[in-house]
């Protein structure tokens, strides 16, 4: 996912895409902790995610902030 993709997002489905993304890093987790992980990439990428998601968010109610 890059950040342009996520822009065109609005905020309510960009808090959704958040919600899932750390629900994801749980899981990775727990899976690591139980030797069960098999791409310890993916928590890196999901990781960055959940950032890149934040930043938007963020981007966006700072902009919303700015109009008012």
């Amino acid at each position: 996912m890059n950040a342009q993709e996520l822009r065109d997002k609005s905020a309510e489905q960009l808090k959704d895409q958040l919600a899932e993304l750390k629900k994801e890093a749980f899981n990775l987790r727990f899976q690591q902790a139980t030797g069960q992980l098999e791409s310890t990439a993916r928590m890196r990428t999901v990781k960055r995610d959940v950032a890149r998601v934040k930043t938007i968010l963020n981007e966006k109610a700072a902009a919303a902030a700015g109009d008012a």
